[in-house]
Formats: C-alpha cells, structure tokens, sequence
C-alpha cells in the first residue's frame, strides 16, 4: 500500500471469525479461543446418564420381601407349634431351608429371559422396521407411561419446507394457482425485455414520469412482479454446482459446461426456510443462478441473466426476527432495499394497511411458518448518507450493537408492503393419527422445542397435537414473582385448555411457585414449550417424575434432545437428519414417529403383561411346593424333615416346569390390530392393575389353597399306600402347575402346546428312572418306588381326583368371572 492511501477501519465482527482448522491463504492472524472444553454449550448441555430400572421390577421386590417376611414367619410359627422343644433355634434354621422355595430365585432368571425375548420381538418386528432395542432391562416401562415428552423439528416434522402460499393483499394464491403467477412473470419480463432493446439507452428514462405521477394503484401484475423479485433477492442463499464426473479435461469448459444446468443446482442456506423461497421463485421463472460476496445474478423465464450488486445485508438474528438486504440493479442502477420478517417484528415497520394481522392469523392456523416481505426504493444520496452512518456506528466501541441497529432503523421506516408468504414445515408421515392415539391411550403429549411460539403453536394444532375445538392459553412473558403469580392464576380459571409458555417464563414459574405450576401444568390434555434449552427440557422430566410419580417418556432425533431422553425413564431417539446422537444414547431406536404408537400399544402392552403374569407365576411355584412342606410337617408332628428330595426339588423349578411357564412371554391378550384399533385398553395398564398387592394376594391364596388340596388329597386317599405319598402327591403337583399355566394363557401358540407336552414327557420318563427319589426319607423308611405300582389303575384315579379338585374349582371361578365381570380386553376377542 502506498503511503498516501488512507487507512482502511473496518470492525470486527463474525465475519472474520476463523472457525477451527481454517487454512490461511495470506496475511496474519490475531487468534483469541473463546470456548473450549467444559465450557462449550454442548458439554454444558449434557448430563451423565443414570442406569434405569423399570417400574415393574421396583413392584416385583416389594412383593420378594413380603415372601421373605412370609417365609421368616411361617418358620416361626413352625417352631412355635413344636413347643420350641429341643434345639429349637436349630430346627428354626430347618423351617427356614426347607421353606426357602418361598423366595422365588428363578424369578430374576426367567425374567432377564423374558426381557430379551421381548427385545428380540420388536426389532423382529416387520410393521416397525429399523427399530433398535438398546437396553434390555425396560421392555415392561413401554407399557406403563403416562407423559410422553417430544421435540418438534425432525421429530413431528420432517424438517424440510415447502412453499405453500403467497399473499398480495388483494389476492392469495394458494398450491393450485402458482402457473398464474408464473405467467404474469413471463409477461412482465418479456415487455421489460421488448423496452429494454427498443430503448438503447435504458429503461430508466421511460420509467421516471411514473415516480413523479401520482401514486396509482399498480396492476396485480406489477406487484406480482415486485414481490417475487423481492423474495429472490431478499436472502442468504447460494446455489452449489456438483462438478460433473465424466468431464474430466479442461477444467474451465468443466466450468462452463456445467455453470447454469438446472437439474445440477442445489441451494445450500442455513434455514430450510430460505431455500423453499428460493426454489419456488426458481418454479415460476426466476432463477437464482450465481451469488457471492458482492453480487448475485438471476435467470429471466426468457433466458436473461440479470446482475443486482449486494451494497449491505442484515443478517436474521433472534432479537431482530428479521432480514434485510440492500441490493443495486447493475442495468438501472437503482437501489433497493428489500427486508422480510416475522410478522411481530415488520408490522411497525411497513405502511398502514388493514390486512396485514388478519391474514397472518389465518396462514398460522393452516400450520405455516409466515413472513412478511417490504421493500423501500433508495436514491444515491439516501444511501451514502447512510452507508457513513453505519460504518460510523460499526467502528464505536461502546454499544456497538444499540448504535448499528438505530441507523438500520432509520432506513426501516414506511416500508411498502410486497406481499406476506407462507412455507409449511410438512410433517412427518402419521403423525395426526398417532398423536391422536396416543392421546386416547391417556397419554398426555407435551412438545419441548427450541423454536418460538408462533411456529410451535402452529405445530400443535396442525399435528392435533391440540384438538381444533381446545382453547389455547398462551402464557404471557414473565419477568418477576408478581407478574407469575398474575398470570398462574389467570390460567387456573381456565379449564380443559393446552397450554403454551417459552422457557424463560417456565424458569420465573418454577423459581418461585414450582408446585402450583406442575399442579395446574398436568391436568392439561397437552403443553407446549417453546424456546427450551437442553437442559430445561431434562428438567422439566425429572420435575414431572418428581411431583406425579409416574412414568415418563422422551422422544427425539439431535443431539439437544440427548439429555431429555437420558433423564426419562424410557427414552426413544428417531434417526433423523440431525444424526445418530439421539438414536445412540436412547433405550430405543426408531426411524420414524409413527412407529411409536405400536411400540406402545403393542410391544409395551405385551411385554408388561407378560411380565407380569410370569412373574406371578413363578412365585407360585415356589408357595405351592412350600405349603405342602407345611402341611407334611405339621402331619408329623411338626418335624423338620424334607419332603422332596434332592433332584425332584432342583428339576421341579427346572426341568419339569420351566418350559410351560416360561412359554407365557408368547402369551397375549389381544391381537395387535385390536390393540391399535382401541387404544383405550392401554389405558388400564397404567394403572399397574396386571401386578398389585392384590393380584399377588390372590396367587397367595390359591397357591394355599392347591398346596393343601394335594398334601391332604395324597394322605387321605393313601393311608394304606402311605409309602407312596411323595409319587403321588408330587405327580399331582407337576399335573396341576401345567394346567395351572394352560388356565394363565390368553392366546394358545403352537410352542406352548410343545412345551406343556415336552415337561410331561420329561416327567412320565423320570418316573422310570428316578425311582430312588420317590420314596421318602429314603433310609428310615426303607421304601423305592415300584412300576408296577404306578401302572395300578388307582395311582391313576386318586392321581387324577386329587388334581381335579385343585384345579377345577379355579376353572369355574375363571368362567364366572369372565361372565360377571369380564375385563376390558375381553369385550373385544369375544
């Protein structure tokens, strides 16, 4: 540079920002790291995860330590009967083993099982392709939960935009009517184009009488002009251009060659937003062909390249909620500047016009994303005046940013209005019907996104995630503890209405009136909050554990929904466009939204109602062998002898019985279909019904019952065969648990019919072998097991009668209830 030159001042900004592992062309770097380590937002965002118990398990060791406080007490009682005589501790460390089936150990085992069974089953699952089970230890909470909490982008949405409508005031047009627009642009274009080479010198001078005329109010098709020149302008996109593979020679023909090939382009911008405007302008004939730094270039339907220089842009941010660029036509050479907005923020800026609210408020009921676009014509002296001012107010060190943006408001000030558009954010495939189902399921949906209200109160009602006819109460921004109050109440004289509140007044509520809010919050059908962080969406998780008790679950597709779905106590990650993140650290995986409904409806039903009747029936087993050692000691005097020997206690829980027990995993209520089409039935599950105190009282008391049957039926009908007693009562024990299961099943599969033949097969054939099992106490009574007395026609009957009257009774007691009071599920199969 020469000495003369002036020096250059320019401020820093993010536009000479280098990003990590930037390589350097020229000149040198001043580097200053802002955020590195724990300091980055997306470590601070994150939780360490929790190991998750379901709540079926925490259900089942309430009821082991009831048995085991069972088992101390009968032992007791036991020795207290015998007169505490002898060694009386020593014998109460007898009862205590002899009675120690009473703690089912093979509970954890079959259900560790049962669990991976289920696991298998879902990612067998054809109707749900892609899904992945991460964990094996929670198949049962997919049954049970009563709070689904759900991200919106990429999860309801399939997080691309679609150009759906534009507004002009006097006239809409919607999907059906764009050839309209696009051949009023080809008119207007053609007739620039036939002035343009009429005209050598330019267009301007027949266009300067209009500009001092009184305003007239312009065509539809003029102003169909401006708007869609405005949205092709007014933006941050760049075209992107593959090379071609296959041309491989001189690069700059390449470059030729493939420059301006439509089906080559592809528009790379950091909202979906802005390149659904683009591609529609390119869908009724003007084509964003080339942009950089200082230029952009735009294809007429005829063909025609026209150049607009960019003198400024206004980059969107969060506070401003809008866009603006300030471009000069290299033809003409007049300046424009082009602005588009959200409606909150452009409706000051624009001229008066009386439709601007109410067509807004009728395209945010159609579920689209809105933006107002304006426009406002520059002389060359307005422009430099500004342009000093700005550069001016860009170089201040103090409230750089409060000075830059009073001089663009200068500039924002009676706009005119070009027209109003309205892109939708499509959603993804089924999710009406599976919010819809899951609400009659009695779950109660609350959305968690980052976005602002009016988009995610469009999503809620165009999802149904709130239902058309529900009145939605918005709740105010609050700053401070009076204002929160105000507002609370305002919303608890309100009933049965969704609720819509951005994260930094669900912060003040929960600061200062945590309860009454969560209170008030659950009884709504559903919630959405807006504007979350990470970290607030994990909170409001555990908040609702905290104060309900009841099960939540989390659903999302990025890496800001990771902490959410750690938290919950089922979480389900959806691969979508934002990664794997989610999908990875979730207990399920899953590819689209939909799939949710059958997970639930059908896998969760299924495996917490299996789950529960295995796990009641293994208790069972154990108390029926158990009452039997009762009533056997307590006929001899209250002696501590074992009744089964070894190998018939160690096969009775494995061999003989495990097949036909554990084959009640294959068991269900209701067809999967019936199950989807009445979501109702999921309902009653949350209720935790399938598995209570009072279910396992109930198991309890026919175990007494059968135990007693089959003690008492063998020393009643053998008194002269006495020495047989073991065969027979434990033939009857084997008999009575098979059909004990036969009676448990809803639904018969071909499996469990293998399984109950295949333990009786195992059975009959140990008869033969085992012989020296049978007998009892084996020494003192000096007795083996003969076949021949086996084959005897009466082992047979007495056999039969005795197992009859222990498990006949609980048969009529099944079909009576059945008849009386039939459960929810069997209204549907009858």
């Amino acid at each position: 540079q020469e000495d003369s030159d002036p020096a250059v001042h320019e401020s820093l900004s993010i536009e000479n920002t280098l990003w990590a592992s930037t390589v350097v062309a020229s000149g040198t770097v001043i580097g200053v790291v802002i955020y590195t380590g724990k300091e980055t937002r997306s470590v601070m965002n994150t939780s360490n995860p929790k190991n998750k118990v379901g709540l079926l398990d925490l259900e089942l060791n309430q009821l082991t330590k009831a048995l085991f406080l069972a088992l101390v007490a009968l032992s007791v009682v036991m020795v207290t009967l015998q007169g505490f005589v002898g060694p009386w501790y020593r014998n109460l460390f007898r009862f205590l083993l002899l009675f120690s089936y009473i703690i089912p150990i093979s509970l954890r085992v079959n259900l560790d099982m049962g669990k991976a069974a289920y696991g298998w089953m879902i990612m067998k699952d054809d109707n749900i392709p892609g899904t992945v089970v991460r964990t094996s230890t929670i198949p049962e909470e997919l049954g049970r939960l009563v709070y689904l909490l759900t991200d919106k982008t990429g999860t309801l949405t399939q997080n691309e935009m679609i150009f759906k409508r534009l507004h002009l005031g006097t006239v809409s047009y919607g999907t059906d009517t764009m050839d309209e627009i696009q051949s009023h642009i080809i008119n207007s274009y053609s007739q620039v184009h036939a002035q343009n080479s009429g005209n050598s010198t330019s267009s301007t001078p027949s266009r300067k009488p209009q500009s001092s005329a009184p305003k007239v109010r312009k065509s539809v098709s003029s102003r169909i002009h401006e708007a869609v020149k405005a949205i092709a302008l007014c933006h941050n996109v760049t075209p992107v251009y593959e090379s071609r593979a296959g041309v491989s020679g001189e690069t700059e023909y390449a470059e030729v060659d493939q420059d301006f090939s439509d089906e080559n382009r592809a528009y790379q911008a950091s909202s979906p937003d802005e390149v659904a405007l683009v591609q529609w302008t390119e869908s009724v004939g003007l084509t964003l062909v080339n942009r950089d730094l200082t230029s952009m270039q735009l294809k007429t339907p005829g063909g025609h390249i026209l150049t607009y220089y960019i003198l400024q842009i206004f980059p969107f941010t969060s506070e401003s909620k809008r866009m603006g660029i300030i471009v000069r036509d290299e033809s003409s050479g007049d300046i424009t500047f082009y602005m588009k907005g959200a409606d909150v923020a452009m409706s000051t800026i624009v001229q008066y016009n009386d439709w601007l609210e109410e067509e807004c408020g009728n395209m945010a009921r159609e579920g689209l994303r809105t933006l107002v676009v304006a426009k406002k014509s520059l002389t060359e002296e307005q422009y430099q005046d500004f342009e000093s001012r700005y550069n001016q107010a860009k170089l201040s060190i103090h409230d750089r940013n409060l000075k830059v943006a009073a001089v663009v408001e200068s500039l924002e000030r009676e706009m005119e209005l070009l027209c109003l558009t309205g892109v939708e954010d499509q959603l993804q495939a089924d999710v009406r019907p599976t919010l819809e189902m899951l609400r009659n399921a009695g779950i109660k949906i609350w959305m968690l996104t980052g976005d602002k209200l009016e988009t995610a109160t469009c999503i809620a009602k165009s999802s149904h995630l709130v239902s058309r006819t529900q009145d939605i109460h918005i709740f105010r921004p609050v700053a401070t503890r009076g204002e929160a109050h105000l507002e609370l109440n305002a919303f608890r004289r309100k009933h049965d209405c969704a609720l819509v509140i951005s994260g930094d007044s669900l912060e003040v509520c929960l600061k200062y009136y945590e309860h009454e809010f969560v209170e008030l919050a659950c009884q709504c059908p559903a919630v959405v909050c807006c504007r979350c962080s990470p970290t607030q969406k994990a909170h409001i998780v555990k908040l609702l554990q905290h104060h309900t008790g009841k099960r939540t679950c989390a659903i999302g597709d990025g890496g800001n929904d990771v902490s959410m779905i750690q938290a919950a106590d089922c979480g389900i990650g959806i691969e979508g466009k934002e990664g794997k993140q989610a999908s990875l650290a979730a207990d399920f995986s899953i590819t689209q939204f939909k799939h949710i409904g059958r997970l639930l409806m059908v896998h969760g039903r299924n495996s917490y109602k299996r789950s529960a009747a295995l796990g009641q029936f293994v208790m069972h087993r154990g108390l029926i062998i158990s009452t039997m050692q009762a009533v056997f000691s307590s006929v001899f005097y209250f002696a501590s002898v074992p009744l089964y020997q070894g190998f018939l206690m160690v096969g009775y829980a494995t061999i003989y019985t495990m097949f036909p027990v554990f084959s009640l995993v294959l068991d269900q209520d209701v067809k999967p279909e019936m199950a989807l089409l009445y979501p109702e039935l999921y309902k009653d599950l949350t209720k935790g019904r399938s598995l209570s105190f009072k279910t396992f009282l109930i198991w309890v008391l026919i175990s007494i019952y059968q135990g007693g049957i089959l003690m008492y039926g063998a020393l009643l009908l053998f008194e002269s065969e006495f020495v047989h007693v073991v065969a027979i009562s434990f033939t009857a024990l084997i008999l009575t648990e098979l059909l004990m299961v036969a009676l448990t099943i809803r639904t018969w599969h071909w499996l469990m019919v293998v399984a109950e033949f295949l333990s009786l097969g195992c059975y009959v054939a140990s008869l033969a072998f085992l012989n020296e099992y049978f007998g009892i106490g084996r020494v003192s009574f000096g007795a083996f097991l003969d076949v021949a007395f086996i084959t005897t026609v009466t082992f047979l009957w007495k056999v039969s009668a005795i197992t009859v009257v222990s498990c006949l009774p609980l048969y009529i007691l099944k079909y009576l209830k059945r008849k009386f009071s039939p459960p929810s599920y069997s209204k549907l199969t009858s």
